[in-house]
């Protein structure tokens, strides 16, 4: 499929794609904020591929104005956020600031070790792979795995696979570090 937009519309698929994902990364920085920075790349990869899906159904006929990739922009970063709200998402930053375990009284050095522990917990976890990071979160904090995966959106299967999976990989990370389970 050949995508024609703006002055290069006789030149390659390639430098039109190059041009066009350009100009909609622009657009995309022009309504993102900065707490998604992160997820940027993301986004203008789904917005390039709505691009690419109205190019095919209308057969190369719409024009790719930079109103329409602004408001293409704009859709896309509405969709994740109403994704984010739906999966109630909680960066790991914030749940290190909840409230600290309880540790019995007067035993500084019993508080100490469990300090250390979870700091090595919380440092082998940001090590992990996004979604294993999300599901593994999410049963240390007490989750199913049938529930986990609904809050995440995910086949209960994937879900399961990404916990034992990361469980084993967080496992091995705490070995290294000295912590044994």
């Amino acid at each position: 499929m050949e995508l024609r937009h703006g002055p290069w519309a006789g030149a390659s698929p390639d430098a039109g794609l190059e041009t066009l994902r350009r100009d909609l990364a622009r657009a995309l920085a022009s309504v993102c904020p900065a707490s998604l920075a992160d997820r940027r790349e993301d986004l203008l990869q789904v917005a390039m591929m709505k691009v690419v899906e109205l190019r095919g159904r209308t057969r190369g006929q719409a024009e790719l104005t930079p109103a329409y990739l602004y408001r293409v922009a704009y859709t896309t970063l509405i969709d994740e956020l109403r994704r984010m709200g739906a999966r109630k998402e909680v960066a790991l930053e914030e749940v290190e600031q909840g409230p600290a375990q309880p540790v019995a009284p007067g035993d500084p050095e019993r508080a100490a070790g469990a300090a250390q522990i979870a700091r090595a917990v919380r440092d082998c976890l940001q090590g992990l792979v996004q979604d294993r990071r999300l599901a593994v979160t999410l049963h240390l904090q007490g989750h199913t795995v049938p529930e986990a995966a609904e809050l995440l959106g995910w086949e209960a299967k994937r879900t399961e696979n990404l916990i034992y999976r990361g469980l084993s990989a967080l496992r091995a990370c705490l070995s290294s570090k000295g912590v044994q389970p």
